[in-house]
């Protein structure tokens, strides 16, 4: 196809000045027309490298590839053949790209104007930081908590069991850091993996994203994992993009449903150590009644559900049992 270069096609693009190489990662699963916009957002941008991920698409993402290779943006095209999963996904697009700097981004994300400088800035100005997220803002204007503590057992109980009813408990707002305002890069637990950047060396230190989760947490397991292994985590407020939400996964809410619990428990297995991990089982519980509340929801058409507010939340707080164990702290 004239003017879209394949994964294969010849060297990679190298940084211009001084400057790091910048990659940008887009996985995409027939997010259709949105892809379009999340690419045009990188005109003018500072990146060397623009790889799009064919997650198994059912709607062929070239044209928007095409459109966005016509406007300047240095996009190629990485076909997987099947729907390998969000982190499976992300890291086929990471390692077909050299970059020092490597952005990972859902289609259905628009970065604002230098977004990619401060984020980029973030990671090269600190060598203790591995992971630095942008402020993510809702379609109309309101602040995503993006950025966000790893839940003690009690606020995750109170979370999971309040969240839907009573947004604004206090369990909940500790878990979100509702009370948020940063004037400046601040180090966090963990940030949503629908836009962040990534030193590689610390990306390939960690192995990138773990595969065993097919969609949800891996991000939250990739900043754990980053923790333990002395890296920083950020949270940038300079660096704003705007999410659609939901518009890949919205087509598939029951297995949605199910991928949010299973990647929920399995984070709470994992992370979970001495008398912590006897907690799980009760997560298991919770998970399972939620499970089964979510599905009747669905099955009465009573949801309007995307991957944003109540599945994010679903699956990174039914969390039970875990909190942040550092190092000196993982018994």
């Amino acid at each position: 196809m004239s003017g879209l270069r394949s994964q294969e096609s010849g060297s990679r693009p190298q940084a211009s000045g001084s400057r790091p190489a910048v990659a940008v990662v887009v996985v995409d699963h027939d997010a259709g027309p949105v892809l379009g916009a999340c690419l045009a957002s990188l005109v003018g941008a500072p990146v060397d490298d623009v790889v799009v991920v064919d997650n198994g698409c059912r709607l062929d993402p070239a044209p928007w590839v095409l459109e966005a290779v016509e406007r300047g943006v240095p996009v190629r095209l990485v076909r997987t053949g099947r729907n390998l999963g969000y982190g499976a996904g992300a890291n086929r697009g990471v390692a077909a790209t050299d970059a020092e700097v490597v952005m990972v981004t859902n289609p259905d994300v628009e970065l604002h104007r230098g977004a990619v400088q401060i984020l980029v800035g973030a990671v090269v100005d600190d060598p203790a930081v591995a992971v630095v997220g942008p402020r993510i803002m809702e379609a109309d204007g309101r602040r995503y908590p993006s950025a966000r503590r790893f839940p003690s057992p009690l606020d995750a109980l109170g979370h999971a069991l309040l969240g839907r009813w009573r947004p604004a408990n206090r369990y909940s707002a500790r878990y979100r850091m509702d009370d948020l305002v940063p004037s400046g890069p601040l180090r966090v637990d963990w940030v949503s993996g629908a836009c962040f950047a990534a030193r590689r060396e610390a990306w390939e230190e960690l192995g990138g994203f773990d595969e065993s989760y097919f969609m949800y947490a891996e991000d939250m397991d990739l900043c754990w994992r980053a923790g333990r292994a002395g890296w920083a985590v950020v949270h940038h407020p300079g660096a704003a993009v705007t999410h659609v939400h939901g518009v890949s996964t919205s087509a598939h809410p029951y297995a949605m449903v199910l991928a949010h619990h299973r990647s929920a428990l399995r984070f709470a297995w994992r992370t979970s150590t001495g008398w912590r991990r006897l907690l799980v089982p009760g997560a298991a519980a919770v998970l399972g009644a939620r499970v089964v509340t979510e599905l009747a929801r669905l099955s009465i058409g009573g949801a309007r559900q995307t991957s944003s507010e109540h599945g994010d939340e679903l699956a990174r707080l039914a969390v039970a049992g875990v909190r942040h164990a550092s190092p000196e702290h993982s018994d």
